[in-house]
């Protein structure tokens, strides 16, 4: 079992961006009816999502709320020794996305800097590795950056899918901090499962070809290409009413706490209807579960700090608070995280 406990260790800023073109999901459009339109904002509740430009990359985002965060925060860039950069949707094959990253920021050559190709579960996976690096006296802070611009990833035209998934980034430092306390990770990971989110080809198992960039016609009347993101949702549901709810309480048992010890529950912002479900079945009150996905959709490993920014930027700076977290998604993987934060710095979003 992967539990992780660390001590002292904390958040100390979050920042997000996002592109300021916004898209109405109950708009007009040629491809969904306006009752399949209302269908979907009803099961999902995202009424809106952020879509990037064809020049924007997650990497231009994280950029962004990387250096904002740490120009707001005055931080010393040699202070930082490790940039940990999780997406999958990154500028190249190769290299890394996060060595050009740690250039762009100016950062050190002694700054360790690569990727984590991980989806919904990567923000609390990267937290985990972050915290890990901080238990070393070496290290004076980590610089976690998720980014995605899904939108690129998926067919408009996928019934499925088309209206879901946003675009964002985000940056997050952790460094050591005594009145931390004590924080719980759980990650997990079921490789059996991979087919229930997946990008069938263009990758080096089935390259890409003339075939896979080629549209095709579904039977449900999706329109996509085998080089486009594809969606198992019954699956999916599934996995997540029956998976996560164990996990938290893996972790709540781990660290001897109960749900009322919680004051915040950040879920990942993949679908309301799935959320509330699970929070009402473990007794969680809905008043300490927040949501941001009505304006960003699913925005896989960033919808956790952008959920943060979002909606707990005039709370979070102010009170100390116990804040469980849960990502999961494409792999299949899931991660818990149970950690105190203590009054971070938090950016205002920023839209680009």
């Amino acid at each position: 079992m992967a539990i992780f406990k660390y001590s002292e260790i904390g958040i100390s800023g979050i920042s997000a961006a996002v592109p300021k073109e916004k898209y109405n999901n109950l708009a007009p459009n040629d491809f969904f009816t306006e009752k399949e339109a209302k269908s979907v904002v009803k099961m999902t509740g995202i009424k809106e999502r952020r879509v990037a430009p064809s020049n924007i990359c997650a990497s231009d985002l994280c950029y962004m709320a990387a250096e904002q965060l740490l120009k707001e925060m005055a931080i010393d860039i040699n202070t930082i020794d490790v940039l940990i950069f999780i997406s999958q949707t990154p500028d190249y094959r190769m290299p890394a996305t996060g060595i050009i990253l740690q250039h762009r920021l100016g950062l050190s050559k002694s700054c360790a800097a690569f990727d984590i190709n991980l989806g919904c579960s990567g923000y609390v996976y990267g937290l985990c590795l972050a915290y890990s690096f901080c238990k070393q006296k070496t290290i004076n802070k980590v610089l976690l950056l998720n980014g995605e611009t899904r939108t690129k990833v998926y067919s408009f035209k996928d019934k499925s899918t088309g209206l879901l998934f946003g675009d964002a980034g985000a940056a997050t430092l952790i460094e050591r901090n005594k009145d931390a306390g004590d924080s719980f990770f759980s990650l997990n990971a079921d490789g059996s499962r991979y087919h229930f989110i997946m990008i069938p080809a263009g990758g080096y198992r089935y390259p890409s070809s003339p075939e896979t960039v080629k549209e095709k016609v579904f039977e449900d009347g999706s329109i996509r290409t085998d080089e486009q993101g594809i969606m198992d949702g019954s699956g999916v549901f599934d996995f997540t009413i029956q998976d996560v709810p164990q996990d938290i309480i893996r972790v709540l048992n781990e660290s001897g706490r109960s749900i009322n010890d919680i004051d915040i529950f950040l879920f990942h912002q993949a679908n309301k209807f799935i959320t509330d479900h699970i929070a009402k079945k473990m007794g969680i009150p809905l008043e300490k579960v927040p949501y941001s996905l009505e304006k960003f959709g699913n925005t896989s490993s960033v919808s956790i700090p952008l959920n943060i920014v979002s909606e707990l930027s005039h709370q979070l700076p102010n009170e100390d608070k116990t804040v469980l977290m849960t990502g999961f998604g494409v792999g299949l993987s899931w991660a818990t995280g149970l950690l105190n934060i203590i009054r971070p710095y938090i950016s205002k979003l920023i839209e680009i």
